[in-house]
């Protein structure tokens, strides 16, 4: 390391390194290296060494190509990156295969699941996977999982910590204040790329009914790769009103976002349910089909309508990085 003087140094993949804490400490303790750079499956918190110096470092959160990349690749058909996904290899190759997905899974589980979690049932670990996958944006509610894919309900849990702790898996927890009348700890998971939601529902072709889960997904794929690892909550009532995201800042209080792939298709039916209890905060319906901002007002209800791009310009004060 010391040989290396001032360079900038980049361990790619460091997790997958038998001595990798050891290497990390004394690569992050050597003052007269530039810039560390390091990639890993794992986030930040699992590595004691590097917590130790935790004040020098920074962590980033690498998603899935978002809508700047669109831009880098030459490629902004949303079909194409819904179907495709975002991993690049995926996105940058002509046509995708079953085969392709498949085949990143066995891998995942060969090198980020199989020996850093000590993990033996690999069937039953791709069965909750690739359920998970395919039901991505929905509640998840272990119980129902136990009978279809064979396992306990603390089994189930410890697979979709590990998934969590992978970043294959985001886990949306609810916010609540009013415990009668809210769900209070039920959360909503979601996959964390669209290409492996299409294939694990079967999706070949996307039709207009399709887009408005998937707009959903693009939604926070943006919202993650932003403000990397700020708390991104979602709303729901016991007569299921819902809100699709909610970011409680000390700067804009609390937001609501609802993701909305055409603006002609709003109701406001659940923003008005949710601000009823919480009337105070700013409302954003993310459309698909917008370009210019425009307010409009339900009774008390002041809905703001905009575009992907002009979300990103609110939000990208709260970056932090």
């Amino acid at each position: 390391m010391r040989k290396l003087g001032d360079k900038r140094v980049i361990l790619d993949g460091v997790h997958q390194l038998p001595n990798h804490q050891e290497i990390l400490r004394i690569a992050a303790q050597e003052s007269s290296l530039a810039k560390l750079f390091v990639t890993c499956s794992l986030s930040l918190h699992a590595y004691s060494s590097l917590l130790e110096i935790g004040s020098r470092i920074a962590q980033v959160w690498l998603t899935p190509i978002m809508s700047q990349d669109l831009v880098d690749f030459g490629q902004t058909s949303l079909d194409y990156r819904f179907l495709r996904g975002g991993l690049p290899p995926f996105f940058m190759k002509g046509g995708k295969t079953e085969k392709d997905f498949q085949e990143w899974v066995n891998m995942f589980w060969a090198k980020e699941i199989q020996e850093p979690f000590r993990l033996e049932r690999r069937n039953s670990f791709k069965m909750l996977m690739e359920i998970l996958f395919a039901k991505s944006g929905e509640l998840f509610e272990a119980n129902r999982l136990v009978d279809a894919c064979g396992m306990s309900h603390p089994t189930i849990m410890k697979y979709l910590l590990t998934l969590q702790a992978c970043r294959a898996i985001q886990i949306i927890r609810p916010f609540s204040t009013k415990h009668g009348i809210e769900i209070t700890s039920t959360p909503k998971t979601y996959a964390f790329d669209t290409g492996f939601y299409c294939s694990f529902r079967g999706w070949q072709e996307l039709r207009q009914e399709d887009f408005g889960i998937l707009w959903k997904h693009w939604v926070l794929n943006e919202l993650n790769s932003r403000l990397q690892n700020r708390k991104i909550l979602y709303w729901r009532d016991k007569r299921g009103h819902e809100i699709d995201f909610i970011i409680v800042t000390k700067e804009m209080g609390i937001t609501a976002i609802i993701c909305q792939w055409k603006a002609r298709d709003f109701e406001v039916r659940n923003l008005r349910a949710f601000r009823r209890r919480y009337p105070e905060g700013r409302n954003w319906i993310v459309c698909g089909d917008k370009v210019q901002a425009n307010t409009q007002i339900f009774g008390k209800v002041r809905a703001e309508f905009i575009s992907l791009k002009e979300m990103n310009d609110r939000i990208d004060p709260l970056r932090q990085f």
